[in-house]
């Protein structure tokens, strides 16, 4: 496919132009000020930049706050009433970054399912789309570390039942249950662990956004369309797009003042509604909760880790038991994503022009709030068999539905570049027209 063509920067002799010739910083900004970005870019690609953000804020806010955070049984949870109660701005701090972390994982829900509907996976960009599975994945390993450092109830049977799921790994099981929870039992040494690695893998996603936006770059955006930008010449670029800065600057940046808005009104107004109560109870090894459940963002895959049970028949032709099954469920729930690309058969990029699989695609989406609905239920009477049922369908749109349909649809026409769909959805041919027709009537009138 090739780069896109861009104008050369050429720096200002004197200062710049030394700096330039030994660290191109002025070339890089110019870049990301000039990258020829399409110009039919609509608000569904504005969560890539909020999740930059938001990343940004996670790190202060997380950095801050494990300068007055305590590791034990009993100074882990103490620690966090004293940040809400003693340190100036703390409970600022605690629910920015507690609140924060539900807005992350909205804002990346929103950039996955964005990226399934317009095809941001099709060649040439797998590379980039396996980076953000793996940005995901990493996303979810270290929320999951950071519910368990409050150390309040739902925090401490989160981390029993969570990290207990190795166990059921054949081989190493057992000998990597152990090493996460330091001993025989969860305890202070599982809360070391944790603590260490949730301040660890926040900059291992910032390193790995740095490789996805540089991969983003290297193959260009993709466009509600599913058309290619014209790469041939610089003259047909500009045609089908616009420079980054300041026309998506300015609609990013519009966004993420709407987004930043109910993210400040649910800290200041709401900052425990996405919590769970359980959680300002201090852990006790000797009370069960009522019911355990993980964080909102973990739902739809706890719902399909407790799907499999024992008494489904395809669990009883399995050499494994229920347990292994659930775990490889839900391991293979996410490890799926990371293969769309190859299971994606259809030679057209964007949904918007498959008539067919439009449908499946948003059977999928309900499928998703489903299963994030009966993973917050009780696992008794009709939410495993829903939970079940929503399952199946999960790993059926991926497998059977995404790469039949391809195969049997008859995709839409297309525009034949990004111009032209974009002069289309704006009347400006129209316009053009209708402005020449005018023009001609008013030749042939009679001069007074």
């Amino acid at each position: 496919m090739g780069n896109i063509p861009q104008d050369h920067y050429e720096p200002k002799p004197g200062t710049a132009t030394w700096l330039e010739d030994r660290l191109p910083i002025g070339g890089l900004i110019s870049h990301l000020q000039n990258f020829p970005t399409p110009k039919n870019l609509n608000y569904a690609y504005v969560f890539g930049g909020i999740l930059v953000l938001f990343l940004v804020i996670q790190i202060v806010t997380g950095i801050v706050l494990s300068m007055h955070y305590q590791v034990g049984d009993e100074a882990s949870f103490r620690s966090v009433e004293h940040i809400m109660r003693d340190v100036n701005g703390g409970w600022l701090l605690r629910y920015a970054h507690a609140n924060g972390a539900s807005f992350f994982f909205i804002a990346v829900y929103a950039h996955i399912f964005r990226g399934l509907y317009y095809g941001s996976y099709k060649a040439p960009r797998e590379l980039l789309w396996i980076i953000g599975v793996l940005i995901y994945v990493v996303m979810m390993a270290t929320a999951f570390m950071g519910y368990v450092l409050p150390w309040g109830q739902m925090s401490f049977w989160g981390a029993k039942v969570i990290t207990s799921l190795f166990g059921a790994i054949p081989l190493v099981g057992d000998s990597l249950t152990t090493w996460l929870w330091g001993g025989p039992a969860v305890g202070e040494a599982t809360l070391n662990r944790m603590f260490s690695l949730h301040y660890l893998l926040p900059f291992v996603i910032a390193g790995l956004t740095v490789l996805h936006i540089w991969a983003l770059h290297h193959v260009g955006n993709t466009n509600p369309t599913g058309v290619e930008i014209r790469k041939d010449s610089i003259e047909n670029v500009k045609k089908d797009t616009v420079p980054f800065t300041p026309y998506i600057a300015i609609k990013d940046l519009y966004a993420i003042v709407v987004f930043l808005i109910i993210f400040v009104a649910f800290t200041f107004f709401a900052p425990n509604y996405l919590g769970h109560p359980d959680n300002y109870i201090e852990a006790n090894p000797l009370v069960t909760p009522a019911h355990i459940v993980p964080e909102w963002y973990f739902l739809p895959f706890y719902a399909i880790l407790r799907a499999i049970t024992d008494d489904l028949w395809i669990m009883m032709i399995m050499p494994f038991d229920a347990k292994l099954g659930g775990v490889l469920a839900m391991f293979g729930a996410i490890a799926v994503l990371a293969f769309i690309p190859w299971l994606d058969t259809s030679r057209v990029r964007s949904t918007t022009y498959r008539p067919i699989y439009r449908w499946w695609y948003w059977i999928l989406v309900a499928d998703f709030f489903i299963l994030m609905w009966v993973g917050a239920k009780p696992a008794e009477g009709i939410y495993p068999i829903i939970a079940l049922i929503g399952t199946v369908y999960w790993f059926a749109h991926f497998l059977v539905v995404l790469p039949v349909v391809g195969l049997i649809e008859k995709p839409l026409a297309l525009p034949e570049t990004v111009e032209d769909a974009f002069n289309k959805k704006h009347g400006i041919n129209d316009q053009v027209s209708t402005t020449g027709k005018q023009d001609d009537a008013a030749a042939l009138q009679p001069a007074e």
